[in-house]
C-alpha cells in the first residue's frame, strides 16, 4: 500500500513537471518579449528620478546593468560577441554549464536587476518590480529548476560585473575635495540662482573610461576668452544670450522646456520651497531608445544590444564632457547678466549648477544619436513622447541627428549656455559617438534585416 501511495506521488509530481515544461515551452514568445526589458529599464529610471541623481552618476547607473544583461543573453545569440577585453577592464564574463537548460532571457533580466540594484539607494522600489517580473515568469510555467538555475547564473554575472565597475574610481571620488570658489577671478564659475548649489562631480574625469582612451582624448579648443569689451567675442555671444532670452518665441520655450531634463528643478514662494523632480539628459535618450527599438520591432537581443551601445556613448560623453568643464569652469550667463548687464535678468530655465563649457546635452545628445543612427540608420523619424510624463507634449523628429541638434540648441534658448558651448559640445559627442562606433564595430542598420 505505501508503495502504491509513493508511485502516485511520484508519478504525480512527474506529471505537473512535464505540464509545468509544457506550458513553458508554449510560453517562450513571453520571455524573449522585449518588453521585460523596456519595463526592467523603465523601473530603473523611474528609481533614479526619486532618487535624483546628478546626470554624469545617471549614466553610471544605466551602463552597468545594460552591459550585465547583455553579456548574458549573447548565450541564446553567438553572432553577438562578448564586450570583455573591448571595453576597459572588462575581463573574460563566467560562462553557464551548456549541459544544463536556462533561460537566458530571465538571466538577463535577473543580471540587470540585481546591479541596478546596487547602484541606487532606493532598494525597496527594485525589489518589488523583481518580486512581480518572478511571478510574471512562474505563471507562465517555467520550471522551478530552469528559474533557479537561470537567476544563479544572472547573478554569477552580475557579481563579475559589480567587482569590474568597484574599481573605476567611483568609490574614490566620493572622498575628493570638492571644488573651492574663485571669487576673484571674473570668468571663472560661480553657484547660481535659486539655491547657489556646489558644483556637481568636479572630479568626474576621473571615473575610468569605456571605450574613449581617456577623459581628455577629445579636447577642443578652449572657450573665447572672457572680456567685456564690446566687440570681443565673448561679450558678443553674451549678448546673444541675453537678447534671445528677452524676446522668445513660443516655439523656443517649448523647445526649452522640452529638452530642460534638470533632475532636480527648486521653486520658491515666499518662504516656501519644493522641488521637481525629471530624468536626466542621459534618461531622455534612454528614454528614446526604447521608443524607436519598439519601432523598428527590435527582438530581445536587439533591444538589449541598442539600449548597451546606447548608453555606452552616453557614459563616455560624460565623461570626456565633464573634464573640460571643470578644465575651463567658464562663468555661466545668468552670472555675468545678472552682474554687469542686467541684475533682473533671469534664464527661462534654471541653471544647472556645473561650468558652462561644454553643453552637456549638446556632447551626449550628439553621441547617442550618432550611435543610434549607425544602428537603425539614417532619416529615422519617431515621436518623441518621453516628456509626456512629466507634463510636456510628444515632438517628431526627422531622425536622431534632428533630435540631438534642437536638443542642443534649446540650451542658448533656456538661457543657460553661449553659442560655442553648443558648436563645440556637438563636435565633442560627434567624436564620442563615432569612437564608440569605430571601437566596438557596431552592427550597422539592424532594419535593413527586418
Amino acid at each position: 500500500m505505501k508503495s502504491k501511495t509513493l508511485f502516485l506521488i511520484l508519478f504525480f509530481q512527474f506529471f505537473i513537471s512535464c505540464s509545468s515544461y509544457e506550458k513553458y515551452k508554449n510560453n517562450l514568445d513571453f520571455y524573449n518579449d522585449p518588453d521585460l526589458f523596456h519595463r526592467s529599464m523603465q523601473k530603473l529610471t523611474d528609481i533614479i528620478v526619486y532618487d535624483i541623481f546628478s546626470p554624469p552618476v545617471a549614466s553610471r547607473i544605466y551602463v552597468y546593468p545594460s552591459v550585465a544583461a547583455y553579456e548574458v543573453l549573447i548565450n541564446d545569440y553567438p553572432n553577438y560577441e562578448s564586450l570583455s577585453g573591448k571595453i576597459n577592464g572588462l575581463n573574460s564574463i563566467p560562462k553557464p554549464d551548456f549541459n544544463k537548460e536556462y533561460s537566458f532571457p530571465i538571466a538577463s533580466i535577473y543580471a540587470f536587476i540585481t546591479v541596478g540594484k546596487d547602484l541606487i539607494f532606493s532598494e525597496n522600489k527594485i525589489n518589488s518590480f523583481q518580486e512581480e517580473l518572478l511571478n510574471e515568469f512562474q505563471e507562465n510555467g517555467v520550471p522551478k529548476d530552469i528559474l533557479n538555475r537561470s537567476k544563479e547564473y544572472g547573478l554569477e554575472v552580475a557579481n563579475h560585473i559589480k567587482k569590474w565597475y568597484d574599481e573605476d574610481n567611483y568609490k574614490q571620488t566620493r572622498s575628493f575635495p570638492k571644488y573651492t570658489i574663485q571669487r576673484d577671478i571674473n570668468e571663472s564659475w560661480k553657484p547660481t540662482p535659486p539655491d547657489y548649489m556646489e558644483g556637481i562631480e568636479p572630479h568626474w574625469n576621473k571615473i575610468r573610461t569605456l571605450v574613449v582612451d581617456s577623459s581628455n582624448q577629445f579636447m577642443i579648443e578652449p572657450p573665447p576668452e572672457f572680456s567685456l569689451e564690446k566687440n570681443s567675442k565673448f561679450y558678443k555671444d553674451l549678448l546673444e544670450v541675453y537678447e534671445i532670452g528677452n524676446n522668445l518665441t513660443d516655439e523656443q520655450k517649448n523647445m526649452a522646456s522640452f529638452w530642460d531634463c534638470n533632475p532636480y528643478v527648486s521653486h520658491h514662494k515666499g518662504h516656501a520651497m519644493f522641488a521637481t523632480k525629471k530624468i536626466t539628459p542621459g534618461g531622455h535618450w534612454i528614454g528614446i531608445t526604447k521608443i524607436v527599438s519598439k519601432k523598428a520591432d527590435l527582438n530581445l537581443m536587439e533591444t538589449i544590444y541598442t539600449y548597451t551601445m546606447v548608453s555606452i556613448g552616453l557614459f563616455d560623453a560624460f565623461i570626456i564632457c565633464w573634464d573640460e568643464k571643470w578644465r575651463s569652469i567658464l562663468i555661466r550667463p545668468e552670472t555675468v547678466i545678472n552682474k554687469y548687464l542686467d541684475d533682473d535678468w533671469i534664464p527661462f530655465l534654471q541653471t544647472p549648477p556645473f561650468p558652462e563649457y561644454t553643453s552637456g546635452h549638446s556632447v551626449i545628445s550628439r553621441s547617442a544619436a550618432h550611435i543610434l543612427t549607425h544602428i537603425l540608420g539614417d532619416n529615422f523619424e519617431f515621436l518623441d513622447t518621453t516628456e509626456e510624463a512629466y507634463g510636456l507634449p510628444s515632438r517628431k523628429f526627422r531622425s536622431f541627428f534632428h533630435a540631438s541638434e534642437e536638443a542642443a540648441v534649446s540650451r542658448i534658448y533656456g538661457g543657460i549656455h553661449y553659442m560655442p558651448a553648443i558648436t563645440f559640445g556637438v563636435e565633442q559627442g560627434e567624436k564620442v559617438g563615432d569612437y564608440v562606433v569605430q571601437s566596438l564595430n557596431l552592427s550597422n542598420n539592424l532594419i535593413s534585416t527586418k
